[in-house]
């Protein structure tokens, strides 16, 4: 399988047979600039409906939308609740978590997580491959909790998201914040990087990626 960062939060995620999911689909503005989606999928996943994570016009191919556990096109979808703040909701409203394995390759994206996860959403997250993770604070968790997320769901590879950029003025943090410390990073000059079941590292790897848009 292959992931793709489109930018922001959204990933074009395509599996060996062809099957394409795309995440959180953002609407580009004067402080979003990663350009239109111009992409098609077959299911789009949204964390939850605020413009830069809710764009599902924006992508082509007539798409099945998924807000919580589905199962379409033979992949399982597991939605697991969560917040967009630390008031339970109360400043930003919910988030949802979704889960899934393409190829045998467990992916999970975390959306506009706003706290750090409770021992109860760990064990229903379970086990990680890839981790698609909000780094930049302010809307999402911070560094500090991302890395402790991290720590919490042990992936095989982590690829950060939702930070500051050149095409991002959101007032949050840039991915060097949390990049500060790790030891196995990689920042290919790709936009897309393949996995394989059973191929993943042993230990934690961070891969910054390009954005494609």
């Amino acid at each position: 399988m292959k992931i793709k960062w489109l930018g922001h939060a959204s990933f074009l995620i395509s599996s060996d047979s062809g099957a394409r999911i795309i995440t959180d689909p953002y609407e580009p503005n004067d402080k979003l600039r990663y350009g239109n989606i111009n992409e098609s999928a077959d299911i789009v996943t949204v964390s939850h409906d605020h413009f830069d994570h809710g764009n599902v016009a924006a992508v082509k191919g007539n798409p099945q939308v998924v807000k919580d556990n589905a199962r379409i096109e033979g992949i399982e979808f597991k939605g697991v609740p969560a917040f967009h703040d630390t008031a339970g909701g109360k400043e930003r409203g919910k988030n949802t978590i979704f889960c899934f394995e393409v190829d045998g390759v467990k992916v999970c994206h975390l959306g506009d997580l706003g706290h750090g996860l409770t021992a109860e959403q760990v064990a229903a997250i379970g086990a990680v491959d890839v981790l698609l993770l909000p780094v930049g604070g302010f809307y999402t968790i911070d560094a500090a909790v991302a890395s402790k997320t991290a720590e919490q769901l042990k992936p095989g590879v982590i690829i950060p998201m939702h930070f500051k950029s050149n095409k991002c003025d959101f007032p949050i943090a840039t991915v060097e914040e949390f990049l500060r410390g790790k030891k196995d990073i990689s920042k290919p000059d790709a936009s897309e990087v393949e996995f394989k079941a059973g191929e993943l590292p042993s230990t934690t790897q961070v891969i910054v990626l390009k954005p494609a848009l």
